[in-house]
């Protein structure tokens, strides 16, 4: 399997996000690119089409499965417990989980409290390209913590609930993908669905170490 490549994100603040106060953050690793077919492949035992495509139309469930499966292939402890429908997060474990939505903003921004990391068309799959589907990870300009396609080319799928005030069990996804207008493709743009939905701009970038 190609290697999962983290980057060490610092602690600090999140500003820019629509909050009033700043928000602490502590430091996390988070991959470097999206979660690549070949990558799904290998953990889950699925064909890959494109290996360095990111791997999309796969569930919020999914994505949490792959997280522990990558965990025990690499010797780690899982993050999630899973009992049917029910999720529980072990927040001591060393494994590989979803980031939380603040944790994604964080590592998107770089420290940028505008929209956007930097020119859209410069850091960004959208559909000012015109592509039709998702493209090969690292083909634009990574933010200032290195990370790329954090906007554009695939959303991502987070662990926080949409709303958690509500009663719907809708997980959030952000970033945009490849066939969206610049609107939905800004840093703090919320995003959601069923965790059992399925679609063909949505994948997963993976995070371990503390959580606040």
């Amino acid at each position: 399997m190609s290697d999962v490549e983290l980057a060490q994100i610092p602690a600090g603040e999140l500003r820019g996000s629509g909050t009033r106060r700043p928000i602490e953050v502590a430091g996390f690793e988070i991959g470097v690119y999206p979660v690549t077919q070949e990558q799904l492949g290998d953990v889950l035992g699925v064909a890959a089409s494109d290996p360095r495509r990111p791997a999309v139309e796969l569930s919020w469930f999914r994505a949490v499965r792959f997280c522990n499966a990558l965990s025990e292939w690499e010797g780690l402890d899982a993050a999630y417990a899973v009992d049917g429908d029910e999720v529980r997060w072990h927040r001591d474990s060393d494994g590989y989980r979803l980031p939380t939505e603040v944790e994604w903003e964080y590592a998107c921004r770089a420290g940028s409290t505008a929209a956007h990391y930097g020119p859209l068309a410069q850091i960004a799959w959208s559909a000012a390209d015109g592509v039709s589907s998702p493209q090969p990870v690292g083909g634009r300009h990574p933010n200032l913590f290195g990370l790329f396609d954090m906007l554009g080319n695939v959303s991502e799928w987070c662990w926080d609930l949409l709303d958690p005030a509500g009663d719907r069990p809708d997980r959030v996804f952000r970033g945009g993908g490849f066939a969206d207008d610049a609107w939905s493709l800004r840093a703090g743009t919320r995003r959601g669905a069923p965790p059992r939905a399925v679609f063909d701009d949505v994948g997963l970038r993976v995070a371990r170490g503390p959580a606040d």
